[in-house]
């Protein structure tokens, strides 16, 4: 009998079991390690990427400090305004916004989504700037995901052109550009804020953060400039530079006591509220980055030092002959030759000859440091940017022929506040004041330079310029003593000079006798037979310094008529002698 023997069948299944669960471990394990991962190792780098989706921060731009003039009138305000910006891709994901967008942007659909395609990549894109409050509600108004409103401030200027020139500009980003936006930028533009807040998918803040920090605003700069003198000074610059026909011109008017400078002005200007006026030649304030030779405007300061140095005794006599002189290969010329002369006609007259026979006396070294002490070739830190310092070569480069043309104006360089500085001094009994634009809590002490003894007595030579028969005749204002001198520049392109070429100057002072206005006058280049600082610039003086004297209130000083201080002619000048305090 054959014994039965039967196997037993395996479990069904139970590899596939086993199968399983190592899967699931193996899962289970996969998963954990990639949480691992991106918990542990990626931490920061998803913080990031989340917080570009949902977490932004909210830039809080600072209100840019007003600019404004002496007696607190506006000269550069900012206005609040809003600009428009996108994340492309949030954005593109849902195109019917894009076409809504568009309409508002006055663009083609499809141009619009291509310009979107372009900056894809990008997390912040401008789709419109300084905008009108109420047109950046229509586009908020429409809810498109990935777009945001920004606030900003414009910069608006109520004086437009009449001021532009000192006070500059900003450029779209509140950056200043020009004059005292650009020289004042870091005290004006104050420090933004920020603000850390939480967005949904469409844009829109569900949250704010605790982090915030707030904007601080700019200062406010207040300018030594009187806003009623500054329209006077533009209007008549101006005129006169159309009806002369000329490429440009300058005014400066300055308090001779202090230094505060009260109108400046260029020729051609711009209007700092539209940008696409700022042209290359408007945008340059001639008055702070032109040099220019000052030819017999230099004189009173020649005068000034040879009478303080007692190189010429205040009574000297000068054989100018018939107006011609000889100094090595140089001729020097006189346009009204006029004889023996005394140093009041010389002035009255201008005469080359007389003022290189007194410099050529003095010798190369006193004529450089008479124009050294009246800061001939020094900055003058007026507070406005890119001041031209002007060419004083040292006096051992001088020889007999560089002695004689410094010293009627010729073979250096200034610019307008280096030489209204300079009369500044005269005007203030020899004491040279800081010039500036700035507005100051305290005045920086004045410099000596001459004595007022020397002062007095060159502003009364200087009063024979304007009277009847000098050259600026045409500055003289009724009511008031006028003291000043004129030039006629010879125009200088490229080491030579040009001929027919002119630049007209004229520079005085009133009331004479105490000077409380200094005010300097040159038009470039102007057209006609007329160019000379005394027919051209004389009368610009005479117009700005009239109106100056009603709005300041400052008294007449002119003695009746029936007895003139001054007169010119026959040779010389009959001037009363200065008075002389101690």
């Amino acid at each position: 009998m054959r014994a039965a023997f039967k196997l037993r069948p395996e479990q069904p299944g139970g590899w596939r079991r086993q199968a399983s669960l190592g899967l699931m471990a193996a899962f289970a394990a996969a998963v954990l390690a990639r949480a691992f991962y991106l918990q542990v190792m990626e931490k920061d780098f998803l913080t990031r990427e989340g917080n570009k989706r949902q977490v932004r921060t909210v830039v809080l731009q600072a209100d840019r400090g007003a600019v404004r003039d002496r007696d607190g009138a506006p000269l550069a305000l900012s206005a609040p305004v809003d600009s428009i910006w996108v994340i492309p891709s949030d954005l593109l994901d849902a195109p019917p916004y894009v076409t809504a967008m568009a309409r508002l942007l006055q663009t083609s659909p499809g141009q619009f989504e291509g310009f979107l395609r372009e900056r894809s990549d990008r997390q912040f894109v401008y789709l419109k700037r300084q905008i009108d409050p109420d047109e950046a509600r229509r586009f908020m108004a429409l809810g498109a995901p990935g777009v945001f409103s920004q606030r900003e401030y414009r910069r608006f200027y109520p004086a437009g052109e009449v001021a532009a020139h000192v006070v500059g500009f900003c450029d779209i980003d509140g950056k200043g550009q020009e004059g005292i936006e650009a020289s004042q930028d870091a005290a004006l533009r104050g420090t933004s804020g920020s603000r850390r807040v939480i967005r949904d998918r469409a844009g829109h803040v569900i949250e704010d953060t605790d982090d915030y920090t707030e904007a601080q605003p700019g200062h406010d700069v207040n300018l030594t400039l009187d806003l009623r003198l500054q329209y006077l000074a533009y209007r008549e610059l101006k005129s006169a530079v159309e009806q002369n026909s000329a490429k440009g011109g300058l005014i400066v008017v300055a308090d001779a006591r202090d230094g505060d400078i009260l109108a400046l002005a260029s020729q051609p200007g711009y209007n700092p509220n539209r940008p696409d006026d700022r042209d290359s030649s408007g945008l340059r304030d001639r008055a702070v980055v032109d040099s220019f030779e000052p030819g017999s405007s230099i004189k009173p300061l020649l005068i000034s030092q040879a009478l303080e140095t007692h190189a010429v005794s205040p009574d000297i006599r000068i054989d100018t002959g018939a107006g011609l002189f000889k100094v090595g290969a140089l001729t020097v010329h006189d346009v009204h030759p006029e004889g023996e002369i005394d140093l009041g006609l010389l002035l009255a007259k201008s005469s080359n000859v007389g003022a290189a026979k007194v410099g050529l006396i003095m010798g190369a070294e006193s004529v450089w440091s008479g124009y050294q002490k009246f800061g001939i070739g020094e900055a003058v830190g007026s507070g406005l940017p890119g001041e031209a310092p002007g060419v004083l070569r040292r006096y051992t480069e001088w020889g007999q022929i560089a002695t004689a043309t410094a010293s009627y104006g010729y073979g250096l360089t200034v610019n307008a506040l280096q030489l209204v500085r300079a009369y500044c001094a005269i005007a203030n009994d020899g004491l040279m004041p800081q010039l500036s634009i700035l507005k100051r809590d305290r005045v920086i002490p004045a410099q000596r330079v001459i004595s007022a003894q020397t002062a007095r007595a060159v502003r009364g030579l200087l009063e024979g310029v304007v009277a009847r028969g000098g050259t600026a005749a045409r500055a003289a204002v009724a009511g008031y003593r006028v003291a000043g001198k004129t030039g006629t520049v010879r125009k200088n392109a490229n080491g030579s000079y040009v001929e027919g070429h002119h630049q007209a100057v004229f520079i005085g002072m009133l009331p004479a006798e105490h000077p409380r206005l200094v005010s300097l006058i040159m038009i470039d280049d102007p057209s006609g037979d007329d160019y000379y600082g005394g027919a051209v610039s004389g009368p610009v003086f005479a117009r700005v310094m009239a109106g100056a004297a009603r709005l300041l209130q400052l008294p007449p000083d002119l003695p009746p008529a029936s007895q003139p201080l001054h007169t010119v002619g026959g040779g010389a000048v009959a001037m009363a002698s200065p008075q002389v305090r101690p």
